[in-house]
């Protein structure tokens, strides 16, 4: 999966959680450095990510709450990791503190492409 450290050239918050491209929401991951559970939450992102070949669905966007503090109070971030689904510019999908890739799975569902079923054995 393809990640990148979204860092701002300015100073200007709306510089770090860049427009998406027409049609791929992005997905905006709040975390801390300071934080394993973050460190965590970004392994169970590439896992439901690659488990069913979404790897270019998202944008995926990340901002350190520490280095973003203006950023984090604007999108109402009380604590890191917290992830966000925007689309057209607008939040579609929040949730904080998730517990692994089911939650994760629960939140980007609407945008998962399904993977093929495998026939029953017979």
């Amino acid at each position: 999966m393809a990640v990148r450290e979204t860092r701002p050239r300015t100073s200007k918050p709306s510089k770090v959680v860049a427009p998406s491209a027409p049609g791929r929401p992005r997905l905006v991951f709040f975390h801390s450095r300071a934080s394993g559970r973050a460190r965590r939450i970004d392994g169970y992102v590439a896992n439901v990510l690659q488990r069913r070949r979404n790897h270019k669905t998202f944008l995926l966007q990340r901002v350190i709450v520490e280095e973003h503090p203006e950023l984090a109070a604007r999108f109402g971030v009380d604590g890191a990791p917290t992830l966000f689904v925007i689309e057209d510019n607008r939040v579609c999908g929040r949730i904080e503190n998730p517990r692994g890739t089911h939650d994760l799975e629960q939140l980007l569902t609407p945008w998962l492409k399904q993977t093929p079923r495998r026939p029953a054995a017979a």
